[in-house]
């Protein structure tokens, strides 16, 4: 069974953590594929010294990384995870344990679980507790941990997805598609550790959070678009209301504001359309979906009719 695995290792400067991460994979039976964004360290070598397969992306970003392995990889499973040494090589038969017992396309690893002291400061908590969240009322998924990288795919998980987000918001296009195709999705509680005192993150926490934010918010487009058009329609329709007031204050003073008066009425006229309008797209969205699902749903008792 373990053939059939390939550990997917995006990388960008990793040289402090990269060769034990590899070593301990292959000492366990796995393939390892290293996919570097072009590291200015020694990373690819150490990689490769260690017997991963490495390439080198063609793009920039962990999203455009993983895009491209997704299409290169051919195996039955996929795990992905981080090279920094903040995951546990270890775990990787509790990630894969969903799917190789046919209970789940694809399989988070919850870091909430068990993390050590140190590996998240309190605006991490805050902004990962808030963007759960936010995913869980827009898409109705309830996850602990959407932007866990510690992940595992069957091949059909990995191979339906359709990828657009080049960063850090990855994690979540991926959680987004997974519930939009109707993919099974189960959480496992995982360790996860803070980084090493000299190796260097990434991330920065305020701009890569509003940026995931902005994603999840964007992403419902397709999926949910009564919110995406109904929180534009709000605003303008707020805008209005607040302007209109002004001006209903100053006419009890005797000041006539026209073109205010027509502004106001603009606003919430067009926060309005935009509600009805996300109605109209929610509407064809739900069927869309539906009919979306009886297909995948068709085609699945049809292979499991051949195979049989």
């Amino acid at each position: 069974m373990k053939n059939d695995v390939c550990v997917l290792i995006p990388t960008l400067n990793e040289a402090k953590t990269i060769s034990d991460i590899v070593k301990k994979f292959l000492t366990d039976g796995y393939r390892v594929l290293v996919i570097d964004g072009h590291s200015t360290d020694d990373t690819r070598e150490l990689a490769a010294s260690a017997g991963a397969e490495v390439i080198v992306q063609t793009g920039k970003g962990k999203g455009q990384a993983i895009q491209q392995a997704f299409a290169t990889i051919e195996d039955e499973y996929v795990v992905m995870i981080d090279g920094d040494g903040t995951y546990l090589p270890d775990e990787i038969g509790v990630v894969l344990a969903p799917i190789l017992d046919g209970q789940a396309d694809h399989v988070i690893g919850n870091r909430f679980a068990n993390f050590s002291k140190g590996a998240f400061t309190r605006l991490n908590l805050v902004g990962n507790k808030l963007l759960n969240k936010m995913f869980g009322l827009i898409y109705g998924g309830w996850l602990n941990d959407i932007l866990s990288g510690y992940r595992a795919f069957n091949k059909r998980a990995y191979k339906s997805i359709d990828l657009n987000e080049t960063g850090f918001e990855i994690e979540t296009e991926i959680t987004v598609e997974c519930v939009k195709k109707d993919l099974r999705i189960v959480e496992v509680p995982i360790t996860y550790l803070p980084r090493r005192y000299d190796a260097s993150t990434k991330l920065n926490p305020l701009k890569d959070g509003i940026k995931i934010g902005m994603a999840i918010y964007k992403l419902a487009r397709l999926h949910n678009p009564l919110i995406y058009f109904g929180i534009i329609g709000a605003l303008f329709t707020l805008s209005g209301v607040a302007v209109g007031i002004y001006v209903v204050n100053e006419w009890f003073l005797g000041i006539t504001h026209v073109p205010l008066t027509i502004l106001a009425t603009l606003l919430i006229i067009i926060g309005f359309q935009l509600f009805i309008f996300g109605l109209i797209a929610n509407m064809i969205a739900t069927l869309h979906q539906e009919v979306m699902r009886e297909i995948r749903h068709g085609l699945l008792e049809q292979g499991c009719l051949l195979a049989a």
